[in-house]
C-alpha cells in the first residue's frame, strides 16, 4: 500500500458557493463515493474505516487506516469536523466531516490548488439570479461542464 496514491487527481464537481449581482462564485469538490473507492483503491477495502464523534456540538469524522504489514494491525486515526450543508443538513454534515477527514489522508488535496471559477449570471423567470454561460442559465451538470471549459482556458 503506498498511501502517496492517495494524493492523486480523482473525479470532481463545481457547485455555485456564493452568487451576486456582477456573477456566481464556483468552486470544485469531490464526492464522498469517489473517496470511498479510492480508499478501497489504495488501503483495500479490509484496511481502513470511519467513525463519528461529536464534540462540543461538532460533527467529527475519523478515518482510520491499517498502516501494518504484518498480521497485528496498526490503526492510524485522522480526523476533521463537518459544516451542515443547505440540503439534508445531517446527512451534508456526516458527507462534509468525511471528506475534510479524508483531507487529511491526502485525499482531494489538489482542490485547494484550484482557482474559483466566476460565472456570468442571469435572471430566471422569477427575476433571480442564477449562473450562465453566453446567456443561457445553467443547472446541475451544466454548471460543471461550463466550470471545467473555462478552468482548462484560463
Amino acid at each position: 500500500m503506498n498511501l502517496e496514491d492517495l494524493k492523486k487527481e480523482i473525479p470532481f464537481k463545481w457547485r455555485v458557493q456564493s452568487i451576486k449581482d456582477w456573477g456566481a462564485q464556483c468552486v470544485a469538490y469531490i464526492d464522498a463515493r469517489d473517496v470511498q473507492d479510492l480508499l478501497d483503491e489504495v488501503c483495500g477495502a479490509e484496511n481502513w474505516q470511519c467513525k463519528y464523534s461529536e464534540h462540543k456540538g461538532n460533527l467529527f469524522c475519523s478515518i482510520g487506516v491499517n498502516v501494518s504489514n504484518t498480521d497485528i494491525p496498526l490503526w492510524i486515526w485522522k480526523e476533521d469536523c463537518g459544516t451542515e450543508s443547505n440540503v439534508e443538513k445531517q446527512k451534508g454534515e456526516a458527507s462534509d466531516a468525511f471528506k475534510r477527514a479524508s483531507v487529511m489522508w491526502g485525499v482531494g488535496r489538489f482542490l485547494y490548488s484550484m482557482d474559483l471559477v466566476k460565472l456570468e449570471v442571469a435572471k430566471d423567470k422569477n427575476n433571480k439570479n442564477q449562473p450562465s454561460y453566453n446567456g443561457k442559465l445553467l443547472y446541475g451538470d451544466k454548471i460543471t461542464d461550463a466550470c471545467n471549459y473555462i478552468n482548462k482556458t484560463k
